[in-house]
């Protein structure tokens, strides 16, 4: 994916699904790992339709900018700076989409979620 927007000034590459990239499945699952390298952030993305077989093949996943994926599924913006073993997911109930916590079922409130400098009101 090419020509995508910097949302996130260095934000660093992400481990992501062939289906959320190939636009085959949307984004829905969304996990938090230590990073691997330096310019690894830790976020790994996953589809609505990926399956554990589909997971258990490295061939299936890739390494991506993360504000490229920000640019296919742009409430990714919101959890960027989440810790490590953040476990998430994103709900489309049909009312809009939310930004779920796996193990409690909560809706992440938006206070919570991660502003762009450059979208930061400076009044």
């Amino acid at each position: 994916m090419t020509g995508y927007p910097e949302f996130i000034p260095q934000a660093g590459a992400c481990l992501v699904s062939k289906n959320v990239m190939s636009g085959a499945g949307r984004v829905r699952w969304m996990v938090r790992v230590p990073s691997q390298v330096p310019a690894d952030n830790g976020w790994r993305i996953f589809s609505s339709i990926d399956s554990q077989a589909y997971l258990a093949d490295p061939s299936n996943l890739q390494v991506a900018d993360f504000n490229a994926v920000c640019a296919l599924e742009p409430a990714l913006i919101g959890i960027y700076d989440f810790p490590v073993g953040s476990d998430l997911q994103i709900v489309d109930d049909g009312r809009g989409i939310q930004v779920v916590d796996t193990a409690t079922g909560r809706e992440i409130p938006a206070e919570n979620f991660f502003v762009p400098p450059a979208m930061r009101d400076r009044g």
